[in-house]
């Protein structure tokens, strides 16, 4: 499966859908960025945990991957298509345009 770029408003309408769609969102920024702040309920993904989630993740439900801009998320959302995820999308923008568009859905720590 090729994964789909899609832009931050798109993400927030998959994010408000996650009750229903099982959506899992996953940070590949450093770990001191992700402490800072990141989107609500995003866990956070390097190389020294990404085969154990994706040994363990449901790949029938929806993966959206963010990083700083949306450059990075690409290949990585490249990634876990080839990993089998069903739907795997890339946010254009970026944290930096959620942080812009959508403070409410940020958490820290």
């Amino acid at each position: 499966m090729e994964f789909k770029r899609i832009d931050v408003r798109e993400a927030r309408a998959l994010l408000d859908a996650a009750p229903e769609n099982g959506l899992q969102i996953i940070d590949i920024r450093d770990e001191q960025s992700y402490a800072n702040g990141h989107i609500s309920s995003a866990l956070h993904l390097d190389n020294s945990n990404v085969q154990p989630f994706v040994e363990n993740a449901d790949t029938s439900k929806p993966l959206l991957v963010y990083c700083y801009h949306g450059n990075m998320s690409q290949s990585a959302a490249a990634y876990f298509g080839e990993q089998g995820f069903e739907e795997a999308y890339s946010m254009d923008g970026g944290f930096s345009d959620w942080e812009v568009n959508f403070p409410d859905k940020i958490e820290a720590g």
